[in-house]
């Protein structure tokens, strides 16, 4: 039942990188604006998160940030220590086995797609009091979420475990 992945590392090498561009971009420019009565507000994923904060709302705030912003960044980062070295054809940097094992762990946990269908929930709902404008943030933040799911995707980790063996 096992399919072994062709070019698995510099596929989700190539990905992993595409992921942290798109998720600067995610966390750089507005994610949503909202123009009413001559009025615009344009919010960021941190200014929400901020905002959730001031609102009294913390335990959302910190699940938030995590979800969409703390989890895929150890992710992303997570995965470039491993493949990084790989691909270069050095040996597995100290610890890759166990970050491996905590990027595989902590999966579960990053729920970007479903703060993007609440997102887009909250579209539909306030559409009618105001006009809600799509931002950068939020084409990247989608394309972040396909460059994520592809790069695990492609991901081999039968070969992944076998390069990080230091017995060899």
């Amino acid at each position: 039942m096992y399919r072994h992945h062709p070019n698995s590392i510099d596929r989700s090498l190539s990905l992993t990188l595409a992921a942290l561009v798109l998720f600067l971009l995610s966390n750089s420019f507005p994610f949503l604006a909202m123009k009413s009565g001559g009025f615009i507000q344009e919010t960021t994923l941190l200014t929400g998160i901020h905002e959730l904060w001031k609102q009294e709302l913390q335990g959302l705030a910190i699940l938030v940030l995590l979800t969409c912003v703390l989890v895929p960044l150890a992710q992303m980062l997570g995965l470039l220590y491993i493949l990084l070295p790989l691909k270069l054809g050095r040996r597995p940097a100290l610890g890759a086995a166990r970050v491996f094992r905590l990027v595989q762990e902590v999966a579960p946990w990053g729920m970007m797609e479903v703060f993007m269908v609440g997102i887009l929930v909250a579209l539909v709902k306030l559409g009618h009091m105001a006009t809600i404008v799509p931002g950068t943030s939020v084409f990247s933040f989608g394309a972040l979420i396909f460059a994520m799911a592809a790069a695990f995707s492609c991901l081999d980790p039968h070969l992944l475990w076998d390069r990080l063996d230091l017995r060899r």
